[in-house]
């Protein structure tokens, strides 16, 4: 018997709330297949659609299939973001790596654009998980009414409503405040590695670097040697008189 999805109030946030947004930087670009007219467009659009899942994807990270279909028109933007998704690449970052909570609330922000409501929401598409797997998971959040509504087939999703009226900076982008490795792994692989700060402070630019015959090349060499120490101690009763220098008239 299949568990039925619970039900879970959206809280009042920020991207619940109709309003009107001036253009500037900080608001979100739109990737959309509807303003595709060129190659590098499609470059451009897929690119986008990395950073959103991934970050950052290097070149053994590429889906090219994915591409070549995307690019060819037999998929559509929704169908690619899914396949990176599912993809070897978001499993083993994102999945392996997280408790099921986490893992929700990595896909929610990247698939839906906002942060996710409540515990609550964690929970039930937990269950989802945990009853039907990750790719039933996945495929259940692109097909929910906020995503169809938000981005349709066509367009990269993105964080939605970063700019905020009443605040001077708005929100910060996820993969800054969300980081992809759980606290557990990240000690695991000794994260922070306090050892970096360190060598930060030894970096030095080419033109900062000392020359030959700089004198601080020498520092190191004189710290390191041993100079004896003399501990004379002299009374000043055997001190001669003759033996102190000083002026004849």
């Amino acid at each position: 018997m299949t568990i039925p999805l619970l039900n879970y109030a959206p809280s009042s946030q920020n991207v619940r709330v109709e309003g009107f947004d001036v253009g500037g930087d900080r608001q979100p670009f739109v990737f959309t297949m509807d303003n595709i007219i060129s190659k590098s467009d499609w470059d451009v659009l897929i690119g986008a659609a990395y950073r959103q899942i991934f970050f950052h994807a290097f070149k053994s990270d590429r889906q090219s299939l994915l591409e070549s279909q995307l690019r060819n028109g037999q998929i559509t933007v929704r169908d690619f973001i899914r396949g990176l998704l599912l993809s070897e690449t978001f499993m083993d970052s994102f999945y392996a790596k997280n408790s099921n909570y986490r893992f929700v609330e990595q896909c929610i922000q990247r698939v839906l654009g906002r942060d996710v409501y409540s515990e609550r929401e964690k929970i039930t598409w937990s269950i989802v998980i945990a009853t039907k797997g990750v790719a039933a998971f996945i495929t259940q959040l692109l097909d929910t009414d906020e995503y169809l509504e938000n981005f349709g087939y066509d367009t990269v999703p993105y964080q939605r409503r970063r700019q905020l009226a009443s605040r001077e900076e708005g929100e910060t982008p996820f993969n800054i405040k969300s980081p992809r490795y759980d606290a557990y792994y990240r000690s695991q692989l000794g994260f922070p590695q306090i050892v970096w700060q360190n060598a930060v402070r030894r970096f030095r630019t080419p033109d900062q670097t000392p020359k030959t015959g700089d004198p601080s090349l020498f520092l190191g060499m004189a710290r390191a040697a041993k100079i004896p120490t003399v501990n004379v101690r002299v009374s000043t009763a055997n001190i001669s008189m003759s033996s102190v220098p000083y002026r004849k008239s």
